[in-house]
C-alpha cells in the first residue's frame, strides 16, 4: 500500500516537517545520498495563502542541506501576467530560500528545451534545469513537490499532479486550457514525478486557487496541517478527502491512475496520522461577486469552465474587487450565439478566446466599431484577458503590484536580462 503521513504543523516548523519524512525513514533516506535537491513550490501569484508558506520552503531547503544535499534549489515558473522574480520577491520566497542556503530557480528565465507530450502529440518548453537534472540526470538529484492545499476553479484542486504545470512555459499553458485540461496535466505527470510530495496546509483555500485580497476571509482558512509521501497521486487523494472532494472525481488524477503512475483509492493508502481534525467541505466554485454592470454571454454550443469562461470571471472579480475596477462593458465568449443575443450589444465589448473570436468578433467590430471591440485569442489567455480589462475598468497595471514602482521595474529588467519568457501585462494597454 501507498503511505501518506498527516502532521499537525506545530510551532517549531523543521520539526514538523521532519516528521511528514520519518515514515518514509527520514529526511536522510528520502534524498538517498544524491547531492542536488530542487523543491518545486506553488507560487502562482502573490496574493495571501495563494503560494506555498515561505517557512515551509525554509524548513524543507534547511533540512535536506543538513542531510548531506551539496546544492538545494527553489523553483517556480508563475502564472501568466507576472514573472517569478517579482512573485519570488514579494511572497518572501526569495528571502526563504537565501536563508536556508536554498538558491532561488526561476524558470521562466534563461535557456528552454522542448520535451513531447505522449498523449496530447505536440511539444512544449521547459527550462534546460527541468530536462537536464530531473529528467536525464535523476539519480544525482531529488525532485521535492510543495504544493499548497487548495480548490482550483478549473482544475477542481491543485495539489501534487498540478503543480507539475509549472514546470513548462507561460506560452506552452494556453494550448488545450480548456476541456483538455486535465489530460495535459495527466501528460505532464507521465514524463516527469516527483520523488516525494509535501502539501502544505497552513492555511487551505476554499472557492478556488488565486482568490482577491478582499475575500480572503472568505477563502483561507487557517488549518496547520502537512500532507506528504512518495506516492503523489496518492498524497494527492488524501489532500482531496480532507478537502471534502472524492478524488476519483478530480480527472486529471483519474487520469494519471489509469496510466498506473499511483493510486487515487483511498483504500489503498495507509495513513500514517490522524486527518479527522482537519477535515471540511470545500469547493471549487468562485464566489459570485462581480460588478453587476458587465453583461456575460456565453455560447451555447462551448465555452469552457477550465479556460475561458472561469479565467475571465477570476481576473474579473479580482480587478472589482481589489482594485475597484468598474463595469459597463460586455465580455462575449465560447461559440454557438443564437442571432439575438449579440445583436442588442452597445458599447464597448471584450471578445476572449478563439472560439468567439472567430464567430463574434468580425461582426461586432462591423457593427460597433473596432475602437469599441477589444479581444483576448487563445484558451486561458491570461495576460490579455487582463491586458484587455485592465483598461475597461479604469485599472493601472503598475498599481496592481504591491512593490514600489521603481523596485518592481527593476526586477522586471533584470528578469529581462536573464531572458524570461513570462507573458507580462503589459503597462501601456494593447488594442484588439
Amino acid at each position: 500500500m501507498s503511505k501518506v503521513a498527516v502532521v499537525a504543523a506545530g510551532d517549531d516548523m523543521e520539526a514538523s516537517v521532519e516528521r511528514v519524512f520519518e515514515p518514509f525513514g527520514g529526511v536522510r533516506e528520502v534524498l538517498g545520498g544524491r547531492k542536488g535537491v530542487f523543491i518545486k513550490v506553488n507560487a502562482v501569484d502573490y496574493k495571501s495563502h495563494s503560494y506555498t508558506d515561505p517557512a515551509v520552503v525554509k524548513a524543507a531547503a534547511s533540512l535536506f542541506k543538513a542531510a548531506g544535499a551539496r546544492e538545494v534549489y527553489v523553483m517556480e515558473n508563475c502564472t501568466q501576467a507576472a514573472f517569478t522574480r517579482l512573485v519570488f520577491r514579494v511572497t518572501g520566497l526569495e528571502k526563504a530560500a537565501r536563508e536556508a542556503g536554498a538558491v532561488p530557480l526561476y524558470l521562466d528565465e534563461g535557456k528552454q528545451v522542448e520535451i513531447t507530450l505522449p498523449t496530447l502529440g505536440y511539444d512544449v518548453h521547459v527550462s534546460r534545469w527541468v530536462k537536464e537534472r530531473l529528467m536525464e540526470g535523476r539519480d544525482d538529484n531529488l525532485y521535492l513537490s510543495i504544493p499548497k492545499l487548495k480548490t482550483h476553479s478549473m482544475a477542481t484542486v491543485t495539489l501534487g499532479v498540478k503543480n507539475q504545470f509549472g514546470l513548462i512555459m507561460q506560452g506552452d499553458r494556453i494550448r488545450d486550457h480548456n476541456f483538455n485540461l486535465h489530460r495535459k496535466f495527466a501528460d505532464i505527470y507521465a514524463v516527469i514525478r516527483p520523488d516525494f510530495t509535501l502539501i502544505e496546509g497552513i492555511y487551505a483555500m476554499n472557492h478556488g486557487h488565486d482568490h482577491p485580497e478582499g475575500l480572503v476571509g472568505r477563502c483561507a482558512e487557517r488549518l496547520g496541517v502537512l500532507i506528504g509521501g512518495d506516492d503523489t497521486l496518492a498524497v494527492d487523494a488524501v489532500g482531496c478527502d480532507i478537502m471534502g472532494i472524492d478524488p476519483r472525481g478530480v480527472e486529471h488524477l483519474r487520469l494519471a491512475a489509469e496510466g498506473e503512475w499511483g493510486t487515487v483509492n483511498l483504500e489503498e493508502i495507509e495513513v500514517i496520522g490522524d486527518p479527522d481534525p482537519f477535515r471540511r467541505r470545500y469547493t471549487s466554485e468562485l464566489l459570485d461577486v462581480y460588478p453587476a454592470d458587465v453583461e456575460i454571454i456565453e455560447g451555447e454550443e462551448r465555452c469552457c469552465p477550465e479556460g475561458c469562461s472561469l479565467n475571465t470571471r477570476m481576473v474579473l472579480q479580482y480587478l472589482f474587487v481589489d482594485h475597484g475596477g468598474r463595469g459597463g462593458f460586455s465580455i462575449v465568449m465560447g461559440k454557438g450565439f443564437g442571432p439575438e443575443s449579440l445583436s442588442s450589444l452597445k458599447g464597448k465589448v471584450l471578445v476572449v478566446g478563439d472560439c468567439a473570436y472567430e464567430e463574434a468578433y468580425p461582426g461586432l467590430v462591423e457593427r460597433l466599431g473596432k475602437r469599441a471591440v477589444r479581444s483576448a485569442r487563445g484558451c486561458n489567455n491570461l495576460r490579455d484577458v487582463l491586458g484587455a480589462l485592465t483598461p475597461l475598468m479604469g485599472v493601472n497595471p503598475l498599481k496592481m503590484v504591491p512593490l514600489p514602482a521603481l523596485e518592481s521595474l527593476g526586477l522586471l529588467a533584470r528578469a529581462r536580462l536573464h531572458r524570461t519568457s513570462a507573458r507580462i501585462t503589459p503597462i501601456i494597454p494593447r488594442r484588439g
